[in-house]
């Protein structure tokens, strides 16, 4: 109540009379207060010095521990029509169980025997290979024996060659011979021609070598001419080496032209049925792709693409599958100032949503209701909400995560750093200052030993 009133009611109203002023106003009351006050005090002094465990909190949820673990959607790697479903949402399914039946929505595979037909292509390619191939080697065979006759032919040639020179060296040996006759008989007609006119041979006997000359004469008129006829036989001889090498050069291109045409074919062929066996493999797994099946074994959650008909395409999502077996993990995320504190193999305490915790930070030993953990990834590049992601394990030196989890509820993290008196514990949180840097022991080891 306000004292407005400069006339004080104590001065003129003796309260020592009522009880209720003597009960509040009695010394007994005041000295017993005091003690209150100093125990309370004492009290309060000690646990100011009590330790204090610094802590960092974060808020996560639980997941898998490896990412093909997590829940996933089966999506068709090409377009489609829903035909059938196999399945409902809920129900478990083991790897490799058909989920549901699609049909083709593209022109180009309506053909049921596309797979059949394509298969009739290769056999054919795959033949006209076969003939290409062995054209390839009859050509070879035809190359080769040009190549035999070829040789067989230029020997024969450079044998008639041979046998030309042969002629003409002999045709130049009676050509001589034929002079040295002429010779002769010029001086013997000369000298009968002599005596003839001496009178002392007779006109018969100069006819008789005169005839002999002439005789002699036209034989060596016909060893010239033989000669001549040799030399050319020489040149033909020679014109037919040349002949024949040209012939057969061409014979043999043009068979060596036929062959590479063959094998270039032949390759082209042998392309062409690479390309058809590479359509088939692929008509073939397009054909496995009609039944969409269960990537592992695990829980149907819920169908994304629904009814009789309705069409999809490629990428699309179609179900999603939680997988049956998995190890538990929490995806917690830190503020930045909070990261360098954060360590592989540091132990964290989980409080998980739907399970009854009594938690004190300061003091871990205390708290009830909480599951140990530990750190095993931290994420190197921050997150969409501003924070580090932490990927939690199950501690196997602690007790053991209920069954009952399931991965996507929440929980609450408390990593555990250093100790510190609570009167300090209190001066850094009226300050806003980050708890103080913290390095594990085994780190702090490590440092040491280099």
């Amino acid at each position: 109540m306000l004292n407005i009133s400069p006339n004080k009611l104590n001065e003129k109203v003796d309260l020592s009379v009522y009880k209720a002023a003597q009960k509040v106003f009695g010394r007994r009351h005041n000295k017993h207060f005091n003690r209150l006050l100093t125990v309370f005090s004492v009290i309060t002094l000690i646990v100011m010095f009590l330790p204090w465990t610094q802590t960092i909190s974060g808020k996560g949820f639980l997941t898998t521990l490896k990412p093909d673990q997590r829940p996933q959607t089966i999506q068709s790697p090409i377009p489609g029509r829903i035909e059938k479903w196999f399945v409902r949402e809920g129900d478990f399914v083991e790897k490799g169980d058909t989920i549901l039946h699609i049909s083709e929505v593209k022109s180009e595979y309506f053909d049921p025997n596309l797979v059949e037909r394509t298969g009739q292509q290769i056999k054919a390619k795959s033949m006209a290979v076969t003939s290409y191939q062995e054209k390839v080697k009859a050509l070879n065979s035809q190359i080769q024996a040009l190549t035999t006759e070829r040789q067989l032919k230029l020997r024969q040639a450079k044998n008639k060659l041979v046998q030309s020179k042969l002629k003409v060296e002999s045709d130049s040996i009676d050509l001589e011979a034929a002079k040295t006759n002429i010779t002769i008989a010029e001086r013997q007609f000369n000298r009968i021609a002599q005596l003839e006119k001496e009178g002392l041979k007779a006109l018969t006997d100069v006819e008789e070598k005169r005839l002999k000359l002439q005789e002699t004469q036209a034989k060596l008129i016909s060893q010239q001419n033989k000669l001549l006829t040799s030399k050319n036989e020489v040149i033909n001889s020679e014109v037919e080496i040349n002949r024949v090498q040209a012939e057969y050069t061409d014979k043999i291109s043009k068979a060596r032209s036929d062959m590479l045409t063959a094998q270039s074919n032949q390759f082209d062929s042998e392309a062409q049925v690479t390309k058809l066996e590479n359509q088939y493999t692929n008509y073939e797994i397009r054909n496995s792709m009609m039944f969409i099946r269960a990537p592992q074994s695990g829980f149907i959650n819920k169908a994304l693409q629904s009814g009789i008909g309705e069409t999809f395409k490629e990428g699309d999502r179609l179900v999603g599958i939680m997988p049956a077996k998995y190890d538990m993990a929490v995806e917690t995320y830190v503020e930045p100032i909070d990261l360098p504190l954060i360590h592989i193999g540091e132990k964290v305490r989980i409080q998980f949503d739907g399970w009854p915790a009594i938690v004190f930070n300061g003091w871990p030993n205390v708290s009830f209701g909480t599951f140990g953990g530990e750190v095993v990834a931290i994420e190197t590049f921050i997150s969409d909400n501003g924070k580090y992601r932490v990927l939690l394990a199950p501690d196997e030196e602690d007790g053991v995560w209920p069954d009952a989890l399931r991965v996507g509820s929440g929980a609450n993290t408390i990593a555990l750093l250093n100790d510190v008196p609570i009167w300090f514990e209190l001066w850094r949180q009226l300050n806003g200052f980050p708890p103080n840097y913290y390095q594990p022991q085994n780190n702090m080891a490590n440092v040491g030993n280099k």
